[in-house]
């Protein structure tokens, strides 16, 4: 019975591991950059650090632009 025990305890400890270690984030058929909320003000040329479109699986286009403040949401560049 004990052995048992031991055994069912280190099958759920490496369960647990390959769980926690594991990176789900990028699955298949999880896009990345999606956006749902857009900003409509507009961010400065200077702050802009990199602006990427949102992946072709999203229900809303747009593009992630990201600023040292962090990422925004814009449906239109020509808006910015």
């Amino acid at each position: 019975m004990e052995m048992k025990m031991s055994c069912v305890c280190l099958v759920l400890g490496l369960v647990l591991l390959m769980t926690i270690s594991s990176d789900a984030t990028n699955a298949l058929g999880h896009p990345v950059n999606c956006c749902f909320n857009f900003v409509t003000f507009k961010i400065p040329d200077k702050e802009i650090l990199e602006v990427v479109k949102t992946d072709s699986s999203c229900p809303n286009k747009g593009f992630v632009i990201t600023t040292p403040r962090g990422k925004y949401c814009k449906k239109n560049l020509k808006q910015n």
